[in-house]
């Protein structure tokens, strides 16, 4: 086992049970689940943050990376170029979405596909700050007003491409809960899914006043109606198209 893969393996063991010196915890499906009313997170805003940068695939970046690692190693700090089969660069577009269910019966999506960017401060509390188009270091942002808790019966959030070029096992992806108190909760998109679009990453649920977190990372190849018949939820959808920039 390399140094490197031992490392980062250390590092998530550490984070499957929190670290006091990391202040996080990390979701995986051995510990798939946080109660966030347990941890004393379950009011303020709740951030989630969608972050990714590009890569090559594992089976050319560990054959070809260690010969030009022993020649420039600082390349290892760089991350890697993504080239499609005959389309040069791709530049992959993830977006963060939501879809809530209130405690009323009311439905629908958050997400920066028709501009549904919600509200903060009423229903459905759920609001995208913005589109990153980019892959920008700070990534994508939807924030949760959980002083309205007991409005909210359960959110699904999701990530999904854009452009339709499935390239999720090309994008190193990962969502972050950042509460007002306690500690952050990661959630790595660390499963090969080539063909597919679409993932849903995490549930929030409010099961009898407490605010229950559960890690999903279920990849479909389909986009928001195909995760909308896997959860449930029960709503009509329609193709929608962004702005040029």
């Amino acid at each position: 086992m390399a140094f490197w893969d031992s490392l980062w393996r250390g590092r998530a063991a550490q984070f499957d049970s929190g670290s006091a010196a990391t202040n996080s915890i990390e979701l995986t499906k051995r510990h798939p689940s946080v109660s966030l009313t347990k941890q004393g997170a379950a009011t303020g805003n709740l951030r989630v943050n969608l972050s990714w940068r590009m890569r090559t695939s594992d089976i050319e970046g560990r054959s070809k990376q260690s010969g030009r690692l022993l020649r420039n190693p600082l390349k290892l700090f760089q991350p890697d170029v993504v080239q499609a089969h005959t389309q040069g660069v791709v530049n992959v577009d993830l977006d963060l979405g939501c879809l809530y269910e209130l405690t009323d019966g009311s439905k629908g999506v958050v997400q920066p596909l028709g501009g549904f960017f919600g509200s903060i401060n009423e229903a459905p509390y759920v609001k995208l700050s913005g589109d990153d188009r980019f892959g920008s270091p700070s990534g994508e942002t939807i924030y949760v007003n959980l002083d309205h808790r007991e409005s909210i019966k359960r959110l699904l959030f999701f990530a999904y491409i854009y452009d339709q070029t499935p390239a999720f096992d090309r994008t190193h992806a990962h969502v972050t809960l950042y509460p007002s108190n306690g500690p952050r909760v990661e959630i790595e998109l660390d499963e090969r899914a080539p063909q597919a679009r679409s993932c849903a990453v995490f549930s929030m649920e409010n099961v009898k006043g407490e605010l229950i977190v559960r890690r999903e990372v279920k990849f479909v190849y389909g986009f928001q109606a195909e995760l909308d018949r896997l959860y449930g939820w029960g709503l009509q959808w329609g193709r929608g198209y962004k702005n040029r920039v």
